[in-house]
């Protein structure tokens, strides 16, 4: 599917300290009316953990009260059906979420781990490798279908961003990584096609990621973050525009001290396009084929500062966008 709306559109990535569910649906609504961002909220219920959400209804995975994953090896069964309920705890955000919006006929965006990150994690806590990979790509498939039905049957007008987080791609070309480079392609290019038909479908890595790698996985939107080393494969981010993709560009740093004004971080990330233009990469897809995002999820910040960074997220958005239907006005010097 294409991606249905404007360039420069801010949205946001992952996780959001609220414990209020329905204060967490009316502030993505408020902050990012364009494209909100189904929350997850580990500070509310550590079942919103991102490991603890993508495994919900796994059998053989208890997730106890403090959001740990414990595994009954011999329990998991890459065949057994995964059962998803809307009234888990898991999914209070989204509920929220599609209670505060309804009647919305504009695009939306929701996320969800990636079947690598998942079963990298799995494999970590004694699952052979085999297993685990085949039961974290059957788990996320389900999840995808699911959910997806979830919001289109709560907002039938509503177009769909859906992105696999995967950080677990940051490894994926070390030797030690538990399985080749091509199954981690494959992994995810599985899990990115069970709704593709139906979704806009996007990967995100927070990381220093393998880039080749993740856009081989075959995603509309590449949520990455904004960073010069990104001129190293200006080449492959140029392909992936020239294709139709979108690169959702994580402008504003969220593991550090936030800060008061978005100037810096626009300056950075016209730094970065102007380093790829440089190497041959078209500017007006680069702004023309750009949302912009926060760097990684706002978790761990407390609900003021993640205010200050959508908001600094949305000002960089605004300016991209100034660039984007204008006449590609420069930088200020």
């Amino acid at each position: 599917m294409s991606v249905y709306v404007p360039a420069g559109v801010a949205t946001a990535v992952g996780s959001l300290p609220h414990r209020d569910a329905d204060a967490a649906a009316a502030f993505v609504l408020d902050l990012m009316p364009d494209l909100p961002a189904v929350p997850s909220l580990p500070s509310r219920s550590p079942a919103e953990r991102i490991l603890a959400h993508g495994l919900v209804g796994v059998r053989g995975v208890t997730i106890d009260d403090a959001g740990d994953v414990r595994l009954d090896v011999d329990r998991l069964d890459p065949l057994a059906a995964v059962t998803l309920d809307l009234d888990h705890d898991s999914f209070g955000g989204l509920r929220a979420f599609l209670r505060a919006a309804a009647g919305r006929q504009d695009p939306v965006k929701w996320q969800v781990v990636g079947p690598v990150t998942l079963g990298l994690a799995l494999a970590r806590r004694g699952a052979p490798a085999a297993l685990a990979f085949d039961v974290a790509v059957r788990a996320i498939r389900e999840h995808l279908r699911t959910v997806r039905r979830w919001v289109a049957e709560a907002l039938p007008g509503c177009t769909q961003i859906a992105v696999i987080d995967e950080p677990g791609f940051s490894g994926v070309m070390d030797p030690g990584f538990p399985v080749p480079p091509d199954t981690a392609i494959d992994l995810a290019s599985g899990a990115l096609a069970a709704i593709e038909q139906h979704a806009v479908m996007g990967i995100h890595c927070c990381g220093p990621g393998d880039w080749a790698a993740i856009a081989a996985t075959g995603p509309t939107v590449l949520s990455i973050p904004a960073e010069p080393a990104l001129a190293a494969v200006s080449g492959l981010l140029s392909a992936f525009l020239d294709g139709g993709g979108w690169i959702a560009w994580g402008a504003v740093p969220t593991d550090g001290p936030v800060g008061t004004s978005s100037e810096r971080h626009w300056r950075a990330l016209s730094d970065v396009w102007d380093l790829l233009e440089r190497q041959g990469c078209d500017p007006t897809r680069l702004r023309h084929q750009a949302l912009v995002t926060p760097a990684c999820g706002l978790g761990l910040h407390d609900v003021a500062q993640a205010a200050a960074v959508l908001r600094m997220t949305a000002e960089i958005g605004e300016r991209v966008q100034e660039q984007a239907t204008g006449s590609l006005v420069p930088a200020d010097p």
